[in-house]
């Protein structure tokens, strides 16, 4: 796949794919990758990075990649959840560098990471940038793997492989998300809620409830003739990578919390033409 990233602004950011009509271009989707602890399923993380890769296509996380829990002076820390490798006195050191050498192999696939509550609460209490740090080490291979916000937009434009340079776009907003879910709507009660004050989004990501669906909202739209039409606003929650309930203790399990889902999501574009007119088909499915 054919693509150049641009910085729009802070929020912002431009992924330009050169298409050709009906072939489909993917992206992985991911939040939550927890990748230091104990509990992250790295074997299924790589499975779905390689995947990526070998597909060629993008990769975002949007927020959590870290989990760095157990420096010092983290009251989360439990020393059971260390693993080996970290237990250094320069924790932050040994977890940033490992994870520079795990993500500089797919560097060439990732377009954007962001930082979620993990990272936010490190830089806070212990005045490091664990996202900037690992993404200015992933880009000295010459990558261009943008920083994000905790919440941003991307805006994806399509640009036909022709002399006519026919154009598609849409937006994707993502934020690493808030709240825990709640056990029976398991956060699905946001979808509504989004669509009201995002309506810009065609595509709306979110993680941190480590949760995972599809729920399209569809929307009714009028042209400037006067002509109705319907929309629709795709809504995703990414699982991410952490299973946390099969150990049978620790925080998830005192708190009551169920099992959760693992893994992220595929989205799949393509472009064809119908009365006419030019036509973006979206498809999300789980990578799990």
């Amino acid at each position: 796949m054919k693509y150049t990233i641009k910085r729009l602004s802070d929020a912002a950011i431009e992924v330009r794919i050169s298409y050709k009509l009906r072939e489909k271009y993917l992206f992985l989707l991911t939040s939550d990758h927890h990748f230091d602890s104990t509990k992250c399923d790295r074997e299924k993380l790589k499975k779905h990075h390689d995947l990526a890769k070998e597909k060629e296509a993008g990769i975002f996380c949007f927020g959590d990649l870290f989990d760095v829990m157990q420096g010092r002076s983290d009251r989360r820390g439990s020393k059971g959840d260390l693993r080996k490798e970290y237990s250094g006195g320069n924790y932050y050191d040994l977890v940033v560098d490992d994870a520079v050498d795990w993500y500089s192999k797919y560097a060439d696939s990732y377009i954007l990471i962001s930082p979620g509550n993990h990272e936010t609460s490190i830089l806070k209490y212990q005045e490091t940038d664990v996202i900037k740090r690992l993404v200015n080490g992933i880009n000295q291979t010459g990558t261009e793997v943008q920083i994000g916000t905790y919440s941003g937009w991307i805006r994806f434009i399509l640009q036909q492989e022709n002399d006519n340079g026919a154009v598609s776009s849409f937006w994707l907003f993502y934020h690493h998300g808030y709240g825990g879910g709640g056990p029976v709507t398991k956060g699905v009660i946001q979808t509504n809620r989004k669509a009201t004050y995002l309506p810009d989004a065609t595509v709306i990501v979110s993680g941190h409830i480590h949760e995972s669906w599809h729920v399209p909202v569809v929307q009714e739209r009028i042209k400037n003739n006067g002509v109705p039409f319907i929309t629709k606003q795709h809504h995703i929650s990414t699982p991410g990578y952490k299973e946390e309930y099969l150990a049978h203790k620790g925080w998830h399990i005192e708190r009551g919390a169920p099992p959760k889902p693992t893994g992220g999501f595929w989205m799949e574009l393509s472009v064809f033409y119908k009365n006419n007119s030019r036509f973006i088909d979206y498809k999300f499915y789980e990578a799990d």
